[in-house]
C-alpha cells in the first residue's frame, strides 16, 4: 500500500453539472411559482364565500397542505448533478505493477457480497441461482471477493440448488471470461434478442456458446427437478426407516416405531438440520438450527490458468479459472422470539462475514436482483476510494426491471423517482431509498452517492399485476407512517443535516397523508352540486391569473424536469397517472393500518384488490377542482366542454387501472364497454344540466 501514496494521484470520479440553460430556468420557475401560491393563497383566505364558509373552509385546508406538499417535495430538487467514474484511472492506481508489486496484483480492497432469499417457493431456486452465477463471474479480483447467501427458510430446496450453481460455476464463469459477455446472468443472457456473436472475435465462440447453452439446460433440468428428488428421496428414506423400525419392535423393542420421524434427507443419508418438508419440533420454519456450509474455497492469490485439455470441450488456456469463495447460511430460529425478518439474516451474514472474510465493503443483493453491468462495482469503488471517500457511507444504484409491460402501466420503473428524486438528493447529502439507514447516517454527518452507470448496473423483477403493485405501495407508505411517528422523524434530527435534506426525510414521513386532503378535495364537486354552493363566492380576475400561473408554471417545471433527469414524457405520464390510483387507494389504507400499529399496537396484514381501489373513482379530480369552479358562471355550452375534459381526464388517470382490472374478453377489450358508459352517462347528465325539464336552472348554473 505504500505505492499507492506514492503514485500521483488521479481523480477516480468527477461531478459533472446539469447545464445552467436548464438548470437556472428550472430554479426560477421553481421560485415563480412559490410566489405564485402564497399570493393565490392570501387571496383565497382574505375572499372567503361568505353564504358556503363550510365549504371554503375544507378546500382552504386542503389547498394549504397541497402547496406544503409540493413544497417538500420542490425544494430538495434545487442542485440535482450526475457523476462519472474513471475505470482507467482506477486500475492504474489499485492494479498497476510497482516496485513492490512486479506483477500489478490488485490492491482493491475486499469485498463481501450478500445475497437474501426466505421461501424457495415464492422465490424460486434458479432465479436465486442465476443472481449467485452473475456475481460469481463479475468483474473483481476473484481472491477479493466473498458470496454468501442467507436461506431464511432453511430449505434443503435451497442448499441443493446452491450446491449445483456452485458446480455449474466452474464451467460457466471461465466462459464469461474468456469471451466477456454481457449480462452474466445466463437466464438473461441465452434470452435476450439480438446475434449473439456481435462483438465477438474469438473463433471457438459459437462452439462454446453451443456446449455452454446445453450445460445450462441441462442445469436448469436438474435445478428444477430438485423438489420432487428431494421429496422422493425423503418419502424412500422414511420408508427404509419404517422398516429398519418395525424390524426392531418385532424384536420386542416396544417403541421403535414410535421413535420415527418423517425427516427430511440430504443426498448423504443424514438428516437435514434445517426445515423439514413434514415440520417436527427443531425442524420448523421457524423452528431450526444453524447451519454454515462454504460450498466454493477461497481461492488462491496468484492468478491460475487453464491448462491445454485441461476440459475436453471448454478450452480454457489463458483464462483465470478461478472462482470467488461462496458459503451458504441459515441462521438458527427458535420459536417465541422476534428474528427482525430481513435485518436478522443481514446481521447473520455480518457475523459469518466477519469470521471468514472479514471484507471492508458490503453489497447487498435481494434474490432475484442480479448483476447486469460486470463492472458496475468497480465503478461504486471510484467513488469510496476517492478523495473523500473516508465520508461516504454508502453508494446506491439506482433500480432496473425486467418483465414489465412495454407500456408500464403501472409505473413499475418508477424513473421519476430513481432518475429524478435520488439525483437531486445526490447534490444535497446523497440518496436515501432506505430511509431509516440513511437518516441515521445523514443525521451523523455522513454521505451517499448515488451512482448511474451508462449500462445498467443492475436488475431485477418486479410486480407484473395492479394487486401486487399496490400492496408494494402500502408496504412503502405504511414504513413511511411508522417513521413519522418514531425517533426517526426528521423534525427530531441534529444539525448536521442539511435543511433541504431534512425537508426531504420530512416529505418522506408525511406523503401518506395527502391521501386524507385528496379525498376530502375530491368531495368537494360533489357537495357544490347537492348544495347548490361553490368555494368561491365570483370568479375574480385576479383568482383567474393566479390560477393561470400557477398551472403554466407546473406545466414547464415538469417539462425541465424531464430534461434534466433524462426521463420521458410518457414515463413521467404514467409516474402521473399511477400516483392518482396509489395515492387514493393504498395510501389512505396505509394511514390508517399506521396509525392503528403506532398508536394501538395493532397489526393488519391484508392485500388490496383492485376491487378495492375501484371504488375511489373520483380522486383523479384531486388538483383540478380549482379550475373544474371557473366554468361555474360560464355560459351554458360552455359547461359542456369544461365537463367534458374533466371527465376525460378522470378517464384518462384511471385508464391503466381500469385496464388491468377489466382484461381483455374475446376480441374486443371489456374496457372500450367501460369507456363508451362512461362517456355516455357523462354527456347525458351534462346534457340534462344544461337544457333540463323545468326552470329551475338559470343560466349560472345555480337555484333560484
Amino acid at each position: 500500500m505504500e505505492d499507492l501514496v506514492e503514485k500521483p494521484w488521479k481523480p477516480l470520479s468527477r461531478k459533472v453539472p446539469i447545464p445552467p440553460g436548464i438548470l437556472s430556468p428550472y430554479r426560477l420557475l421553481v421560485m415563480v411559482r412559490f410566489v405564485a401560491l402564497f399570493f393565490f393563497l392570501v387571496w383565497r383566505v382574505t375572499n372567503p364565500n361568505m353564504d358556503a364558509l363550510w365549504l371554503w373552509g375544507m378546500s382552504i385546508v386542503c389547498e394549504l397542505w397541497f402547496a406544503f406538499s409540493w413544497l417538500l417535495d420542490q425544494m430538495p430538487k434545487l442542485n440535482p448533478i450526475n457523476r462519472a467514474a474513471d475505470l482507467v484511472a482506477l486500475r492504474e492506481k489499485f492494479e498497476s505493477p510497482s516496485p513492490t508489486n512486479p506483477t500489478g496484483r490488485s490492491d482493491l480492497p475486499g469485498l463481501d457480497v450478500f445475497i437474501s432469499t426466505a421461501d424457495p417457493y415464492k422465490e424460486p431456486p434458479l432465479v436465486t441461482a442465476n443472481t449467485l452465477l452473475s456475481i460469481l463471474a463479475t468483474e473483481y479480483p476473484v481472491e477479493k471477493l466473498f458470496v454468501y447467501i442467507s436461506d431464511d427458510g432453511g430449505a434443503l430446496l435451497n442448499f441443493e440448488a446452491m450446491a449445483e450453481a456452485s458446480a455449474f460455476a466452474k464451467v460457466w464463469v471461465p466462459f464469461c471470461r474468456k469471451h466477456g459477455i454481457e449480462p452474466r446472468n445466463p437466464e438473461a443472457y441465452f434470452t435476450q434478442k439480438g446475434d449473439p456473436t456481435k462483438g465477438k472475435k474469438r473463433p471457438d465462440f459459437v462452439k462454446d456458446r453451443r456446449w455452454i447453452k446445453r450445460e445450462y439446460d441441462e442445469f436448469k433440468i436438474r435445478v428444477n427437478g430438485l423438489a420432487d428428488l428431494i421429496r422422493r428421496r425423503a418419502n424412500a428414506m422414511n420408508a427404509r426407516e419404517r422398516k429398519l423400525a418395525r424390524d426392531k419392535q418385532a424384536a420386542g423393542e416396544a417403541d421403535a416405531l414410535a421413535a420415527v420421524k418423517a425427516a427430511t434427507w440430504m443426498a448423504d443419508g443424514t438428516h437435514w438440520p434445517g426445515t423439514w418438508l413434514d415440520p417436527a419440533p427443531d425442524h420448523g420454519k421457524g423452528d431450526h438450527g444453524s447451519i454454515v456450509q462454504v460450498m466454493i474455497k477461497n481461492p488462491h492469490h496468484d492468478v491460475v490458468y487453464g491448462e491445454a485439455g485441461e476440459h475436453p470441450y471448454l478450452d480454457m488456456t489463458d483464462v483465470d479459472v478461478r472462482i470467488p469463495m461462496f458459503a451458504y447460511l441459515s441462521r438458527e430460529k427458535r420459536a417465541g422470539y422476534d428474528h427482525n425478518k430481513k435485518a436478522g439474516a443481514m446481521n447473520a451474514m455480518v457475523r459469518a462475514s466477519a469470521i471468514l472474510s472479514n471484507g471492508p465493503f458490503m453489497l447487498n443483493f435481494d434474490c432475484d436482483h442480479y448483476i447486469y453491468n460486470c463492472m458496475a462495482i468497480r465503478e461504486a469503488m471510484c467513488y469510496m476510494l476517492d478523495r473523500g471517500g473516508d465520508r461516504i457511507c454508502y453508494i446506491q444504484f439506482p433500480q432496473r426491471f425486467e418483465g414489465i409491460d412495454p407500456s408500464d402501466r403501472y409505473a413499475n420503473h418508477n424513473t421519476v423517482f430513481f432518475d429524478g428524486n435520488m439525483r437531486a438528493l445526490d447534490g444535497l447529502q446523497g440518496p436515501m431509498y432506505d430511509v431509516v439507514t440513511g437518516y441515521r447516517m445523514h443525521n451523523r454527518g455522513w454521505r451517499s452517492v448515488y451512482c448511474i452507470t451508462r449500462r445498467d448496473a443492475f436488475r431485477g423483477t418486479a410486480p407484473i399485476n395492479l394487486t401486487d403493485r399496490l400492496h408494494q405501495v402500502l408496504r412503502w407508505a405504511t414504513g413511511s407512517v411508522e417513521i413519522f411517528f418514531s425517533k426517526n422523524n426528521a423534525l427530531l434530527a441534529s444539525r448536521r443535516l442539511k435543511f433541504l435534506q431534512r425537508m426531504a426525510y420530512l416529505n418522506v414521513g408525511i406523503y401518506p397523508f395527502t391521501s386524507l386532503f385528496l379525498i376530502m378535495y375530491c368531495l368537494l364537486p360533489a357537495l357544490s352540486l347537492f348544495s347548490g354552493q361553490f368555494i368561491v363566492a365570483t370568479l375574480d380576475p385576479t383568482f383567474l391569473c393566479y390560477l393561470l400561473l400557477i398551472t403554466v408554471t407546473l406545466m414547464l417545471l415538469c417539462l425541465l424536469e424531464v430534461k434534466w433527469s433524462g426521463i420521458g414524457l410518457e414515463e413521467w405520464w404514467r409516474n402521473e397517472q399511477f400516483w392518482v390510483i396509489g395515492g387514493t387507494s393504498a395510501h389512505l389504507a396505509a394511514v390508517l393500518q399506521g396509525l392503528l400499529k403506532v398508536v394501538a399496537g395493532i397489526e393488519i396484514s391484508f392485500t388490496l384488490t383492485a376491487k378495492a381501489a375501484a371504488d375511489d373513482d373520483d380522486d383523479p379530480f384531486a388538483e383540478l377542482y380549482l379550475i373544474k369552479t371557473v366554468y361555474a358562471e360560464i355560459p351554458q355550452y360552455s359547461k359542456l366542454l369544461g365537463g367534458g375534459f374533466f371527465s376525460f381526464w378522470v378517464l384518462a388517470h384511471y385508464y391503466p387501472f381500469a385496464k388491468g382490472l377489466m382484461g381483455r374478453r374475446g376480441r374486443t377489450p371489456t374496457i372500450v364497454y367501460v369507456w363508451a358508459g362512461l362517456i355516455s352517462i357523462t354527456v347525458s347528465l351534462l346534457w340534462i344540466t344544461i337544457s333540463p325539464p323545468d326552470d329551475r336552472i338559470t343560466q349560472g348554473g345555480i337555484d333560484v
